[in-house]
């Protein structure tokens, strides 16, 4: 018997969008609940539907980037509320909708960081949603916290270092760049960061996160 290093294989990958390639996972779930609808292959029926769908909701919105905005947003509130489901049905609308979207790899990272525990499928959707059009202002803030969470605290770091120089007033990020400092053995700077962190209206997801950080950085 020859065992071959499931390593050695080379990774499928599938064009979702223009000149966006992603690597092929499947995941034990409705196909619907799954980034890029598992990569099932559709029906002429289905992709009928799908058509129908985009059509629908353009003319109720009025236009194709009202329609985005509008899916996005209920997606979101999905993600907020903690319901991961619901927002994977939204996310893969959206991914209908405008499949180019920077908020798509964002919206499919955060699925597959949080449902599914694929931190090399939600760290290869970060890299994508960084290099397409219109990132939201939580786009390195959500990647920097999700390479914490994956104990990656220097690339969680790099990322962060970045986020809170592009968009200063995003409590959030410093909040995250306070941990990944406190964990890289600064609780000093750590402290500094929470400490603008508190000046920025915490957002109700980040506001434990900031208690604990200085907490455990042992912050005046």
């Amino acid at each position: 018997m020859v065992l071959v290093s499931p390593l050695s294989a080379v990774a499928e990958t599938v064009e979702v969008a223009p000149s966006v390639q992603v690597t092929k996972r499947s995941y034990t779930a409705p196909v619907n609940e799954q980034p890029f609808f598992g990569f099932a292959v559709k029906s002429p029926e289905q992709k009928a539907e799908d058509e129908k769908f985009v059509s629908a909701i353009i003319g109720a919105t009025g236009s194709r980037e009202k329609a985005f905005e509008e899916t996005t947003k209920r997606a979101w509130i999905a993600i907020q509320a903690g319901k991961v489901r619901e927002a994977a049905l939204r996310f893969n609308q959206a991914f209908l909708i405008s499949p180019e979207q920077s908020t798509v790899y964002h919206g499919f990272a955060v699925i597959a960081q949080a449902r599914f525990n694929d931190f090399d499928a939600a760290d290869e959707l970060f890299k994508i949603a960084l290099k397409q059009p219109n990132p939201v202002k939580a786009l390195k803030a959500d990647y920097g916290r999700m390479l914490l969470i994956a104990k990656r605290p220097r690339d969680a770091q790099e990322v962060l270092d970045q986020a809170v120089k592009e968009s200063p007033d995003f409590s959030d990020a410093w909040t995250n760049l306070a941990w990944a400092r406190f964990q890289n053995g600064d609780p000093v700077a750590a402290c500094a960061a929470a400490e603008e962190a508190a000046k920025k209206r915490p957002s109700n997801n980040s506001v434990s996160d900031l208690t604990a950080v200085r907490s455990v950085a042992q912050c005046k």
